[in-house]
């Protein structure tokens, strides 16, 4: 009868003990849980940063791109002669460096826009009917080629 009475008691104790462990989660396991939502949260925010950071920089390629074409445009038309044309093209060269000053970073928004005045004052010199070296749009494609390569 004793040994059953103890049998019984271990038995118990046992039921009792795991009950209670087994309502509460073992710290180890909740600790796991909370590391996994943050790595998720972390690279959830990594991935929507990279996704922005590239939009910005394709918008500021796209904008230096059109304004080389624009540029590369305006020579072509000062070669034949054709003055309104070219500072046509220059004024929207200038509007697509604004375009992509808007997606760049500090440093290159500030070349950006040190460019962009350098085209608009070609375009008044154009407009007045200075005669202009084709130097000079050589040296803005230049600098555009060289923003482009960043």
């Amino acid at each position: 009868m004793l040994k059953f009475l103890g049998v019984l008691t271990l038995i118990s104790l046992a039921f009792g003990l795991g009950y209670v462990v087994g309502r509460q989660p073992v710290g180890i396991l909740q600790q796991t849980i909370a590391d996994l939502q943050k790595a998720v949260k972390d690279l959830s925010r990594n991935v929507m940063d990279t996704t922005l950071g590239i939009e910005k920089d394709l918008r500021k390629r796209q904008g230096l791109v059109d304004a080389k074409a624009r540029v590369v445009q305006a020579k072509a038309d000062m070669f034949e002669r054709n003055f309104g044309d070219a500072a046509r093209e220059l004024a929207e060269a200038v509007d697509s460096l604004e375009h992509a000053a808007r997606g760049a970073q500090a440093s290159d928004g500030t070349a950006i826009k040190t460019l962009a005045t350098k085209i608009r004052e070609l375009r008044l010199d154009i407009s007045l009917g200075k005669k202009v070296p084709l130097s000079r749009l050589d040296d803005l494609q230049r600098e555009l080629d060289g923003l482009l390569s960043k």
